[in-house]
């Protein structure tokens, strides 16, 4: 059966920035429809980030899906660094006029967005097979799609709209689309990952803490007062299955200042995993009809929890974009779409590409390198410049 139909957006991704775009259109009142080829219950499955920067938390609670965000998220005002042997508490919101981070999940953002798309009646196809777009150079882009529905038969779609917004991640189908001379991209590949843990424990530091140590980096983070993520830094090839909870609890203690080590409490890991570092950029983020926003279009290392604060960004100045070529009949901020994420997107980038470059291990790093990185981190904590620095890019930079 072939379904024929037509409408103003077609979304290609049902992550939180496909979602969030989702439901920031709702509010503007322009039809849309989201093309997903995974399963709700797959795209709940995957293990991120939990760190909302307040503008993200701002925009969730304007769409309507932060009431249990404020319930039950993590508030944080503060964040620290460890190095040699020592804890340095640095607050954001004295510095930053009140603003402020919060510990939630990326998960329960996703899980959120999605009980408000369901409130909202709106059409979501998951698990869509074989996606294509099509014609996104003209003003009539359209995607393909097949698509088995909950009576088991399997239809064929081909669905026209106004814009097409690329929400698919990394590896999507929409900037794999993009002829390769009207793409420019931009990579670094860090010769190190993440090696983590999701624990069913108290968290070790009250803050997120990054530490600095001659062994390597390590994170202390959480997920609420019950649950800790802790991260150590790894090789590219080392394999999470090698790695015995006993052995990352004792390499992890030795990552921490030692008030901390003597008061953690360890517990079995009920998720390990391994994720590399990259940083990665494409340019522009606007190709005709069609538009890129998070993952598609950048990566940045999780130092700084970047990554799905910048979608959330990418998608609240597409949303406001499309409203105005919509409701205002003007064409001037989809004009500017890639200009004006593309900015922000590069700063985070370099904020990001800083933080890792100064609480990592290189493999060049040395006795020197460490000194460098210690002298830095000192200068840090007694530079109120510096400070205001940080703490504004670790807060977010404004929209």
């Amino acid at each position: 059966m072939a379904i024929t139909h037509r409408t103003q957006v077609i979304i290609i991704g049902a992550g939180p920035s496909g979602l969030l775009l989702a439901a920031l259109l709702h509010q503007a009142g322009i039809d849309h429809v989201i093309v997903e080829r995974q399963s709700p219950d797959y795209v709940l499955g995957r293990i991120r980030a939990g760190l909302l920067e307040q503008g993200t938390t701002d925009l969730l609670h304007a769409v309507g899906a932060g009431e249990r965000l404020a319930r039950e998220g993590l508030h944080h005002d503060a964040f620290a660094l460890t190095f040699k042997g020592g804890f340095h508490r640095i607050n954001i919101s004295d510095r930053q006029q009140g603003r402020f981070m919060t510990v939630y999940g990326q998960t329960e953002v996703t899980r959120d967005l999605m009980t408000l798309r369901t409130q909202h009646g709106r059409s979501t196809y998951y698990n869509a097979q074989d996606v294509s777009i099509h014609d996104f150079d003209t003003p009539t882009p359209s995607v393909q799609f097949s698509h088995v529905g909950d009576n088991g038969q399997r239809s064929e779609h081909h669905i026209t709209a106004r814009f097409i917004a690329g929400c698919d991640g990394y590896h999507g189908v929409c900037r794999a689309s993009v002829p390769a001379s009207s793409i420019q991209m931009f990579e670094k590949i860090y010769p190190f990952g993440w090696l983590g843990i999701l624990t069913d424990t108290p968290p070790v530091y009250h803050d997120v803490t990054y530490s600095n140590t001659d062994r390597g980096f390590a994170l202390s983070s959480m997920r609420s007062a019950t649950r800790s993520r802790y991260y150590i830094q790894c090789s590219n090839d080392e394999k999470a299955e090698n790695w015995s909870d006993e052995a990352f609890w004792t390499e992890f203690k030795q990552r921490i200042d030692p008030e901390a080590a003597e008061r953690l409490i360890t517990g079995p890991s009920i998720e390990k995993s391994i994720a590399p570092l990259r940083s990665f950029v494409a340019e522009p983020m606007r190709f005709g009809s069609l538009f890129l926003a998070g993952d598609a279009a950048h990566i940045v290392p999780p130092t700084g929890a970047k990554g799905l604060n910048l979608a959330a960004g990418d998608v609240s100045v597409l949303a406001q974009a499309i409203s105005a070529y919509f409701n205002e009949h003007t064409e001037s901020e989809i004009n500017n779409y890639s200009a004006r994420c593309l900015r922000r997107v590069w700063n985070a980038e370099r904020f990001s590409w800083w933080f890792t470059s100064l609480m990592h291990r290189f493999p060049d790093t040395g006795a020197f390198g460490q000194r460098i990185q210690e002298a830095e981190l000192d200068y840090l904590m007694r530079s109120e410049a510096a400070l205001c620095a940080i703490t504004e890019n670790y807060v977010g930079m404004a929209y």
